[in-house]
């Protein structure tokens, strides 16, 4: 029998998100993939499988799902309020999704992506070697209540797994490294750019995000002339109100507003999951800090398997108790364990 996830009630922005397109930036598509990155790896050393696997990402809000099979599941990312037939479930941690159970996901607590993984990951059609919907591109699409997600082969048993949380959910401090036009801004711009304390926008989405501030915007004089020049993530355009935009996974693969910056890959997910009105802060720091910074970040990924431990839980709260192996042995209360039996 296949296994299949249905969304029984589909949340207002949940997407299938693995690692994205690499490499067809040249016919005009960029990367897209998951917004928080990070958040596929820890999925991925919770289940003890591939952090290449689609997850389902969801913005802002969850949904409801069922299975018609018994599967595993791993919630990370922004933490949201989720349950299996009513039984309160630990956020960044994995799970045991019985046939025919409910499992409901509401609104984030902290953060802006919430993701949902399933042991085996979901077996759906790879195109241009992702199975990424890239909404802006009108590859894929958003999930629909009636979709039947099919779920690969899992090779895996073990749930009931936590890894720490990581503190990557209320803005701050954001590295950034000099752009292509950095050094048309004057002196007096990039230092007022550095000591606002600016706020994540509403206006947000997997293309970018616009932070605002206090004051007047930011300009560069020669901004009129600058020709169309290939753009990436992290990226942080000038708009025409003055108003700074960091570019997300989805953004356009060309732009002729200036950029003042770049944020480093590794705090691309704290730009992902600020909350409307988070307070975001821009440090300058330069190319060998920031590659060492990155390095350490990737390495950080790496061992997070080695991080994973036992979620400590409740018994008298779970309801298949009985089907855990609590005894490896039986011994004897009369018996002295000294002397041989006859």
């Amino acid at each position: 029998m296949s296994v299949h996830l249905t969304v029984q009630q589909a949340g207002p922005a949940m997407s299938l998100q693995d690692q994205g397109r690499a490499g067809y930036r040249a016919q005009g598509l960029t990367i897209g993939g998951a917004a928080d990155r990070m958040a596929l790896f820890e999925g991925a050393a919770l289940l003890g499988q591939s952090p290449e696997m689609a997850a389902i990402e969801m913005a802002g809000s969850g949904g409801s799902f069922v299975s018609n099979h018994d599967i595993r599941i791993a919630l990370t990312g922004a933490q949201m309020a989720a349950n299996i037939d009513g039984e309160a479930l630990s956020w960044g941690a994995s799970h045991r999704l019985p046939a025919g159970a409910k499992l409901t996901i509401g609104g984030a607590r902290n953060g802006s992506y919430g993701y949902l993984h399933v042991g085996g990951g979901f077996d759906t059609p790879v195109m241009m070697g992702s199975r990424s919907s890239h909404l802006a591109c009108g590859i894929g699409g958003l999930l629909q209540t009636g979709d039947a997600l099919p779920v690969g082969a899992d090779k895996g048993r073990t749930v009931d797994m936590t890894l720490p949380m990581t503190d990557r959910f209320g803005g701050g401090k954001i590295r950034v490294v000099a752009s292509m036009q950095t050094a048309n801004f004057a002196r007096e711009t990039i230092e007022r750019f550095t000591s606002t304390t600016f706020r994540r926008d509403a206006r947000a989405n997997r293309m970018g995000v616009r932070v605002d501030f206090d004051g007047t915007g930011f300009a560069t004089s020669e901004q009129l002339s600058i020709v169309s020049e290939v753009v990436v993530p992290g990226d942080i355009q000038i708009a025409g109100d003055g108003a700074p935009y960091v570019l997300m996974y989805e953004c356009q693969t060309t732009g002729g507003y200036p950029r003042i910056a770049c944020v480093l890959p590794c705090d691309l997910p704290r730009i992902a999951q600020a909350q409307t009105g988070a307070p975001l802060a821009f440090e300058f720091i330069d190319m060998a800090e920031a590659t060492a910074l990155q390095h350490r970040y990737l390495a950080e990924l790496k061992s997070l398997p080695a991080k994973v431990i036992p979620l400590v839980r409740d018994p008298a709260l779970i309801r298949d108790l009985l089907a855990y192996q609590l005894i490896s042995g039986a011994v004897s209360a009369c018996a002295n364990p000294f002397e041989k039996e006859s």
